[in-house]
């Protein structure tokens, strides 16, 4: 694994296999009644957001909690930033206090390369979202979700997702999620289709490792999975389609739109979904649609990522020492699970 996560087209399909193999180790300890690894106790890692966000912030510190670091949130509005200090004012701050790793939201595209690659933290980076550019944990707990609902939990262990079609849906312009899944469900070998108004499709998108389509309704029957994408409104600053009951009328997925898609296909939403706009109720609240599923999920991936960037090379779950016999309550290892990274 590299040092720094910072673009989903950074990571090779054996990196990206491993982070989801990782996961689903991770995962595991979610279903225990103690939830906690001590796998990063006493390294500090920072949420460092300086555009707002609740689903991912959350996300990443339920994952640091989990494997047991302090953890330090850092939001830009109210603080230092808000009067005008610089990235690298901030960054050599929390250098000075020692910090291990940064995760970084920020609103313009390339911020987290910037950090990573300045020379201001001695720290691993990890791209929380950043403009209209990465969001790579949010590629990985997709094709993590896509990776359990297609091939199965156990049976798509070490595998990736060669010959799975997806559809990706909606504004691809100022999607983050759109392009950090295209690079790496690309590199998972998966075939993906867009489908956009063209108001909403990239310049150059031509160049992209995908087809591209303007007519959902022909798309869905050979999709195996449907992500529809968010219209973010606080991205645009011009009008990029008449109306909303338009956009919605050919873009909008509905039950009708979601029958015809095969019976094993589900659908996805990054969130928070608009509902009524890009998905309706009926079918944001069906089983086939993997929203909440995704935010679990996300937990898992961060936990992955974290634990690879932070822990060492070493399995997160070993199973080859046998029983403790003088187990303690307070012991937080069960009898037969071993954590090579606490003996580091």
């Amino acid at each position: 694994m590299q040092r720094h996560l910072i673009s989903a087209a950074d990571l090779t399909r054996d990196d990206a296999v491993l982070i989801l193999d990782t996961a689903e180790e991770m995962a595991r300890v979610a279903d225990r009644p103690i939830k906690k690894l001590p796998t990063l106790r006493g390294r500090t890692v920072v949420n460092l957001f300086f555009e707002d966000s609740t689903r991912t912030r959350i996300s990443f510190e339920a994952a640091e909690k989990r494997l047991s670091a302090d953890v330090i949130n850092f939001s830009a509005k109210g603080s230092s930033v808000s009067k005008g200090e610089s990235l690298k004012d901030t960054a050599q701050t929390l250098e000075a206090m020692g910090v291990d790793a940064v995760v970084i939201r920020h609103g313009a595209s390339g911020a987290p390369y910037r950090l990573a690659n300045s020379g201001w933290i001695d720290a691993a980076v990890i791209n929380a979202g950043d403009g209209t550019h990465q969001h790579p944990t949010q590629a990985l707990l997709d094709a993590f979700t896509m990776r359990r609902r297609l091939i199965g939990r156990d049976a798509g262990l070490g595998q990736d997702l060669s010959g799975k079609r997806i559809t990706i849906v909606g504004d691809v312009l100022h999607s983050r999620v759109a392009r950090s899944n295209i690079d790496l469900l690309h590199t998972l070998g998966a075939d993906v289709t867009l489908v956009a108004p063209p108001t909403l499709l990239p310049v150059g998108v031509e160049s992209w490792p995908c087809e591209i389509s303007y007519d959902l309704d022909s798309t869905l029957p050979k999709s195996d999975a449907v992500m529809m994408l968010r219209v973010q409104r606080e991205r645009m600053n011009a009008a990029f389609f008449p109306t909303e009951r338009e956009y919605s009328r050919r873009y909008g997925l509905d039950g009708d739109r979601m029958a015809k898609m095969p019976e094993h296909a589900i659908v996805m939403h990054p969130g928070p979904m608009v509902r009524g706009m890009e998905i309706t109720a009926e079918v944001a609240d069906s089983e086939r649609c993997t929203a909440v599923e995704q935010v679990a999920n996300g937990v898992s991936i961060r936990m992955a990522v974290l634990y690879l960037l932070l822990g060492g090379n070493e399995p997160a779950v070993t199973h080859t020492r046998p029983p403790v016999s003088h187990h303690h309550p307070s012991d937080e290892r069960s009898a037969h699970t071993s954590f090579a990274a606490e003996e580091k």
